[in-house]
């Protein structure tokens, strides 16, 4: 079974989304809730089936250390996180 931990990139495979990078906030059974620092702040994640999300293995790691001490994260860092993915891509 695929684990989905807090602050892995994903895709998006379905929905209007398709194709967008998301970072996950946080995660259930059935469920996970993404945010993109823009559209989709830390205020308002989308709440998306696990199904439909592709985790892409990479993480930052200022983002999982926030995380693992459950401090706030801030929507310029969930933004920096995704382009710091893209880059690592070109």
């Amino acid at each position: 079974m695929i684990e989905y931990k807090a602050g892995e990139i994903v895709i998006s495979k379905a929905g209007h989304d398709k194709c967008e990078h998301f970072v996950i906030l946080k995660s259930d059974s059935e469920y996970v809730y993404l945010v993109d620092g823009v559209f989709r702040t830390v205020d308002r994640p989308k709440k998306k089936n696990r199904k439909h999300v592709q985790i892409v293995h990479f993480q930052d790691v200022n983002l999982v250390k926030k995380y693992a001490n459950n401090e706030k994260v801030t929507n310029e860092e969930i933004k920096r996180a995704i382009k710091l993915f893209k880059d690592s891509k070109s």
